[in-house]
């Protein structure tokens, strides 16, 4: 029953996204909620339906965005990857770990966003792209990164409680 709480966080994530988070740019770059929560979430001991919020959210916003469908999923499903392969390997330093996800997380997805908008036509310049939005947007992530981890470890605590030794 705990896991139905991903719809409700998850349809949260992407209006907070396009309604506010979207409107609060730096350069031209903004933040990707969906993608720092879904590295967060991935990031936690005990979470086994990261895989399950990565498709919903690449789905969702796959249909609100303008770039194909395919690019937010591919992308956040790489980010879960990402994140559950570094979980396994340097879970010690879940912060370093938030940070390095959505450092990469954030230039994959933008990466693969630029191609597909530039094989669909669109001319982007890729240095003015890179620099006006890419590294903007990191910086915006990386702020997000430290609250976001804080409240996904909070919830998937609460959601998958540790057992108790008596």
């Amino acid at each position: 029953m705990r896991d139905l709480l991903a719809i409700p966080i998850i349809l949260l994530a992407v209006v907070l996204q396009s309604s506010i988070v979207s409107r609060v740019p730096l350069l031209s770059g903004i933040a990707d909620l969906p993608l720092v929560i879904l590295a967060a979430w991935a990031l936690q001991e005990g979470v086994d339906t990261a895989w399950h919020w990565a498709i919903s959210a690449g789905l969702l916003v796959g249909f609100v965005s303008g770039v194909p469908i395919l690019v937010p999923l591919i992308a956040y499903l790489f980010v879960v990857m990402l994140a559950r392969l570094i979980q396994r390997r340097v879970w010690q330093a879940p912060l370093l770990a938030m940070f390095g996800i959505t450092l990469i997380g954030t230039l994959f997805m933008h990466i693969f966003s630029l191609g597909a908008l530039r094989l669909a036509g669109a001319p982007l310049p890729i240095v003015d792209t890179l620099g006006l939005l890419t590294l903007p947007s990191i910086l915006l992530n990386m702020l997000l990164a430290i609250p976001v981890y804080a409240v996904m470890r909070d919830l998937a605590r609460w959601m998958h409680p540790a057992p108790e030794f008596e």
